[in-house]
């Protein structure tokens, strides 16, 4: 059998069930396992713990598939958990509202490295881890007959394959990817990207945070950074913001953004559009003395892992500093973070920070997380990577 041993004391991780398994913790490796091979993990005392994808060479040297001793990892055991997983979205009854959905959430769905997105009848997928990449083409077969979708489209391009030693791999596994790809959520209709899009292609895990943005909007003037293909700007201009500047630094995004517009037939009239540097535009936006009721805060992920998470600080203070200097009184703040190395605590704290600088008091009238179809381990708070504050500051 290919085994790993632990050193002493460094099962209480595995027996909170978290589904780590750092290459320090390890004792010795037995069995000759290469990389992505299933290997069972036992204490210094040879008490089994669990079955995992073993890798020589990362960090995290193992990601635990099950925690049953007597389940084989096999093409059986896949098709269990992805089909536990696809009923647990239908169970949410998501698709009343929306066309896209995430199927599959990594360690959250006991698949580690794994993510599956729905877009209508196309699939992507994206695998960041090597055990995954060892089930690649069992994982691909089971999609197809679980879901008979039209494309299974790849979007393998993150910066993890690299720490795990993969190459990026994106393009068709499966079908035909559609020229033009639009999704529906909450009676609203959006253009995807999943070639070049961020992520997969949409922020799927902002659906219910775009939601109530839409509900806050009408007549105000909204400041949306960092704004992407423009959700949360379609949302508050259906709502009926009385204005919307929508900002980001890609041309590319900001065209989907439009186009985005055009697909819901809203008005273009009191609607700017900014290609710029967010972190410029707002110091600019100070400078003009322009003030706004709603600010919406979306960066991206300034902190992928907890080394970064004092950098990324002083963004995420910088950028909230002067969205604060640029409010209305009364107005409200929509802040974000995506940052797994940042925590909700501390992401609470450095708000907190902005906040007195400004000057000014303000109140959580609401603590945002990703939609319900990113559920999160409560074993592995890692995987509440997406913290949002809603904000209101005092009159």
């Amino acid at each position: 059998m290919k085994k790993i041993i632990l050193k002493a004391g460094k099962e209480k991780s595995l027996l909170r069930r978290h589904p780590w398994v750092y290459s320090g913790a390890i004792s010795r490796v037995e069995g000759h396992p290469s990389d992505g091979d299933t290997v069972s993990i036992y204490t210094n005392q040879k008490i089994f713990l669990a079955h995992a994808a073993f890798h020589s060479k990362a960090p995290i040297a193992a990601r635990v598939w099950s925690w049953q001793q007597d389940e084989r990892i096999d093409e059986a055991f896949f098709y269990r958990k992805l089909t536990h997983a696809l009923e647990f979205r239908k169970e949410l009854g998501l698709s009343q509202f929306s066309t896209g959905c995430r199927l599959v959430h990594g360690e959250s769905d006991g698949l580690p490295g794994l993510v599956i997105d729905q877009y209508g009848r196309i699939l992507v997928m994206q695998i960041g881890s090597v055990g995954a990449e060892r089930w690649r083409e069992v994982i691909l077969d089971i999609l197809k007959g679980l879901c008979n979708p039209d494309c299974i489209y790849e979007r393998s391009d993150t910066d993890v394959r690299e720490l795990e030693g993969l190459t990026k791999h994106t393009g068709v596994l499966w079908g035909e990817l559609p020229h033009d790809l639009i999704i529906e959520e909450n009676g609203l209709y959006f253009a995807v990207d999943v070639m070049t899009g961020q992520k997969t292609g949409f922020y799927l895990d902002q659906r219910d945070n775009r939601a109530k943005i839409g509900i806050l909007a009408k007549d105000k003037d909204i400041l949306n950074c960092f704004c992407y293909s423009g959700g949360f700007s379609v949302y508050a201009k259906r709502a009926g913001a009385k204005s919307v500047l929508s900002v980001d630094s890609s041309e590319e995004a900001l065209k989907l953004a439009q186009r985005n517009f055009a697909l819901n037939g809203l008005a273009t009239d009191f609607q700017e559009w900014q290609c710029a540097d967010v972190f410029q535009m707002l110091r600019k936006l100070r400078d003009q003395n322009r003030k706004f009721d709603l600010i919406i805060l979306d960066p991206p992920k300034f902190a992928p892992t907890a080394s970064f998470a004092a950098k990324a600080a002083r963004g995420y203070k910088d950028i909230n500093l002067l969205a604060f200097k640029l409010l209305r009184p009364g107005g409200i703040v929509a802040t974000y973070s995506c940052s797994s190395g940042i925590s909700s605590d501390l992401f609470q704290k450095i708000i907190a920070g902005a906040a007195l600088d400004a000057g000014i008091s303000a109140h959580i009238i609401a603590q945002q997380m990703a939609a319900p179809d990113h559920p999160i381990l409560l074993s592995f708070p890692e995987g509440a990577y997406l913290k949002g504050l809603l904000l209101k500051v005092s009159d």
